[in-house]
């Protein structure tokens, strides 16, 4: 139940979250703040934090609290000073599940009380990715049912035709599957020692079984595509979706790329999901931070090569002999000459003497350009939402700790 996803307090944080640095305090942070519909965890805590995804360092548990205090709409968060340590502390508004109570947080996500608590991140950006689209291996997929028709006959189908399907065991228990068609493959051009990481499985549809057999019998419930012969499926899932995002940092040191962006677009936003070529091989989790770092770019140094080239072209050419003879004399003063007539006529046409000029390439220095926090993972892969950004966002970006 997405919809569904409150807030509640954690007593305990994870190791990796105690960090050795101080956690800085926004200097224009308000006194206090008023939650209201639509915030998120994130975004409030940016207006205290300037690192926000350190939240869970200061929103701390109530040992003395036993049931669970969620964060709504109407509560107020105030900053104060335990020890010399901030904690953030909310005070509830009129409506909320405690009146009048100052209490400490550390929240988590939760999706059995009231439905308008506030999430941690903007869910809706990243909600059909908690289902799908999927990454898979090369032969994975090919050992899912697949569809060998449709009723008619036709090379494609769509919502409420029906279609058939081979390679369903003989007694099934699920009646509700997901279409999918192998996509493109995910790899790093950039990297020669890195293959193909994966396959996106793109979805296509949904489907209920109508009739157990070889083939069975389906009926096309969705259809965002059209439906073809050789399309596979897989029973949905039933367990809850993970919405659990705690941020954090990498248990240890990461160093990857962006490989891909949903959305077709080149140049990448906030709030847009992104393919990421580390996963849980590389010890990445859901809720790993990680910074994105422009990569460093190869220009033509055309000013220092000018110059060098002016430089070189003063030169004049000499012949040295011991003994200088009246030959040698006259070959170095036609060489000169020569060099003379290029000069002259260099400067009468930079265009030509621009063409011919080899300029020095130069790389450029990374530059940090924003974070992202990665909320679903696979073997050697992973989804993330960019949840700030600094600079311009680009494919094959780096990505790596903080």
């Amino acid at each position: 139940m997405l919809n569904k996803i409150l807030l509640v307090l954690v007593l305990c944080l994870p190791p990796a979250l105690l960090l050795a640095d101080t956690v800085e305090i926004n200097p224009d942070h308000p006194e206090k703040y008023v939650v209201v519909k639509g915030d998120t965890l994130w975004a409030i805590s940016a207006r205290f934090l300037t690192q926000p995804w350190r939240w869970p360092e200061i929103w701390k548990g109530n040992p003395q609290i036993s049931n669970p205090h969620l964060i709504y709409p109407g509560d107020i968060i105030s900053l104060s000073y335990e020890n010399g340590q901030p904690v953030l502390t909310v005070e509830r508004g009129t409506g909320s599940v405690v009146s009048g109570r100052n209490v400490k947080l550390s929240p988590e996500i939760r999706s059995d009380e009231r439905s308008d608590a506030i999430p941690t991140i903007p869910v809706d950006a990243i909600r059909q990715f908690l289902i799908r689209p999927l990454v898979v291996t090369d032969e994975e997929m090919d050992t899912w049912p697949y569809v060998v028709s449709s009723y008619d006959q036709h090379l494609v189908a769509s919502t409420g035709n029906k279609i058939y399907i081979r390679g369903l065991p003989e007694e099934v228990s699920k009646r509700r599957y997901s279409i999918y068609r192998k996509g493109a493959a995910y790899s790093n051009p950039n990297k020669k020692d890195r293959g193909i990481l994966g396959y996106e499985a793109i979805h296509i549809g949904d489907a209920v079984l109508e009739k157990e057999g070889d083939p069975a019998s389906a009926i096309i419930t969705v259809a965002n595509r059209e439906v073809l012969a050789g399309d596979r499926l897989i029973a949905e899932p039933e367990d809850e979706v993970n919405t659990t995002f705690i941020p954090h940092p990498p248990s240890a040191e990461v160093e990857g790329s962006i490989l891909s962006v949903f959305d077709g677009v080149s140049q990448i936003g906030q709030y847009q999901v992104v393919v990421l070529d580390v996963g849980n091989d590389n010890g990445v989790e859901i809720g790993t931070i990680l910074g994105i770092y422009q990569s460093g770019y190869t220009v033509q140094d055309k000013a220092g090569s000018a110059l060098k080239a002016k430089q070189e072209d003063e030169k004049r050419i000499e012949f040295e002999y011991q003994d200088t003879s009246t030959v040698a004399e006259a070959l170095s003063n036609f060489a000169n000459d020569v060099r003379d007539t290029k000069r002259a006529f260099d400067k009468k046409f930079p265009g030509f003497a621009n063409q011919r000029a080899k300029y020095e390439e130069v790389r450029l220095p990374e530059e940090y350009t924003g974070v992202l926090m990665v909320f679903r993972t696979f073997n050697n892969l992973s989804y993330a939402l960019v949840m700030e950004t600094q600079g311009p966002v680009h494919i094959y970006d780096t990505v790596r700790n903080l």
